[in-house]
């Protein structure tokens, strides 16, 4: 069976956003070029995960390209925080996600590959895959996925989803000051006050 394959060359927009309300929100991740649009759905954890080594490619660069290329600083706060684009519907759900370096391109390569429903989440560690290819999960899932996301964006690019995406997973229930865990508007059980529920505002 024969890949369904999802392909941007620097892309008008990609970032990460979510629906719903703090404690039940879907993450995804949109990619739109033209009247080309794709939004696949994300675990938080694996918008988080590709925020980290999307910052570390970028921090490696600095590092190694010496003057020869212009790696943007990072920055805190997002240039882009417009909400996701209409109509937005789920192409699929994300299992593995890789990262490379495109020297061609001179730009950074993400691919997000789906994952079947009844199959777990990604592993965080890191494997290495051929071609200086990162893999936040496995070749054998990469092999084996029906659909992809594949989007090669701008150094630029890059620092404004890791920007955003980062504020989005901090955006989300605040912790318990006694267990770290999220609390509802209503409170929660806290195991640490020995299932007293504490409410979120006194």
């Amino acid at each position: 069976m024969s890949r369904i394959q999802h392909r941007f060359e620097f892309p008008d927009r990609f970032v990460a956003g979510t629906v719903g309300e703090p404690g039940q929100r879907t993450f995804f991740v949109q990619a739109r070029k033209d009247a080309q649009l794709v939004a696949v759905v994300c675990e938080k954890q694996q918008v988080e995960v590709l925020a980290d080594h999307l910052e570390r490619i970028l921090d490696e660069l600095t590092s190694l390209v010496k003057g020869s290329l212009v790696v943007p600083p990072a920055r805190r706060v997002a240039l882009d925080l417009e909400p996701l684009d209409a109509p937005l519907s789920e192409d699929f759900r994300v299992g593995t996600m890789t990262l490379a370096w495109d020297e061609r391109l001179q730009a950074i390569q993400v691919e997000l590959f789906s994952v079947e429903q009844d199959e777990s989440g990604p592993d965080l560690p890191v494997d290495d895959l051929p071609g200086g290819m990162e893999s936040f999960d496995g070749l054998d899932e990469v092999l084996a996925a029906a659909e992809s996301l594949s989007v090669a964006i701008t150094l630029d690019q890059a620092r404004d989803f890791t920007a955003r995406a980062r504020g989005l997973v901090h955006a989300g229930r605040p912790a318990c000051p006694l267990c770290a865990q999220p609390v509802d508007a209503s409170g929660h059980i806290c195991p640490r006050a020995n299932g007293y529920r504490r409410p979120l505002f006194a």
